[in-house]
């Protein structure tokens, strides 16, 4: 039987993780908390400066405390200027030690324009890129509305290995009219780059999204079946672990921010829509900011807060939590 208060011998690791709530375009099937930048772009300076007010407020939480990853997500964060993300990250070292060898990962677009930052992203101390590859096929990249095409996806990839530790490739397949040829074909193309970490995803029909109130046709669940079956029988040959539903790696090159997320460590989530928890020695908060940016900047500069929701765990539900996380 539980006691009936939390008492933790030790703390979990801890993990900081920054949303970037805009993208070129909405993808049809994102659910995601993204936002369309318009013709005026985006505040980056006002952003930052929002994130970096944030990430005080959350200082009493974790006094000496390391942060040991960081992951920059979105939307698309390689919209960052080099200098805005220089910003961002001297104000996250000024603020929180980190672990040495930190785990820094950024999401990025294969377009070229991102790809041609890549060089100034790690000279500021990014290790780790995740680049939205979804398809090398530009008939299935165009009907899930990316902006790049397949010839820029490929330098993308080649400019990331040039200058990361660790690439991951993002890859989903049962897209609208994929044949099981084709998935294998996407397949069979993002191994030849032999990046050590790749995700793959089944194509779903989110709420809230466009496919949800147009879908288009897709792929049957046998036809489904079929590619995935091919995908997991090829990554096994090919040594690669699956060590997550859609994750897969060679060389124990895991995602070490998604593992802690999976392990239910501690993470500080600040930025727009952000989730976050924290574990202290007598209880566990779980933390949700504001989702639309404009809203999430104005509370932070006039209430000092963006928290939608700042909750305890409680002891009864504990256990069913970290099961939940252990299943993934």
């Amino acid at each position: 039987m539980l006691d009936s208060a939390i008492q933790l011998k030790a703390l979990p690791p801890l993990s900081l993780y920054i949303h970037f709530p805009w993208c070129e375009r909405k993808c049809p099937y994102c659910d995601f908390n993204s936002h369309q930048v318009k013709d005026g772009g985006f505040d980056e300076k006002r952003y930052i400066q929002a994130l970096i007010a944030d990430l005080q407020t959350e200082l009493p939480n974790i006094w000496g405390r390391r942060v040991h990853t960081i992951f920059i997500g979105g939307g698309t964060p390689s919209l960052l200027s080099p200098a805005g993300l220089d910003e961002l990250l001297s104000h996250v070292r000024a603020l929180i030690p980190l672990e040495p060898h930190a785990e820094i990962t950024l999401e990025a677009n294969p377009g070229s324009v991102e790809a041609a930052k890549f060089r100034e992203f790690a000279q500021l101390g990014v290790n780790r890129v995740s680049l939205g590859i979804q398809s090398f096929n530009d008939r299935h990249l165009k009907s899930l509305g990316r902006i790049h095409n397949a010839s820029e996806a490929q330098a993308a990839i080649e400019i990331a290995q040039d200058h990361f530790a660790s690439v991951n490739l993002d890859v989903m397949y049962a897209l609208p009219e994929q044949t099981a040829d084709e998935a294998k074909a996407d397949l069979l193309r993002a191994l030849s780059f032999q990046t050590k970490h790749l995700s793959l995803y089944h194509l779903t029909m989110e709420p809230n999204t466009y496919f949800a109130s147009h879908p288009p046709p897709l792929p049957n669940e046998d036809e489904s079946d079929v590619m995935f079956e091919f995908a997991l029988s090829t990554l096994q040959e090919r040594g690669y672990q699956r060590y997550e539903v859609s994750a897969y790696c060679q060389d124990d090159q895991v995602c070490r921010h998604n593992l802690n997320y999976w392990e239910f460590g501690d993470y500080i989530g600040i930025g727009a829509g952000a989730h976050g928890k924290i574990s202290m020695p007598n209880r566990i908060t779980r933390q949700i900011r504001e989702r639309h940016p404009e809203t999430y900047m104005d509370k932070i500069f006039k209430e000092n807060s963006a928290c939608l929701e700042n909750r305890s765990i409680e002891i009864d539900d504990l256990a069913f939590e970290f099961m939940l996380n252990g299943l993934r």
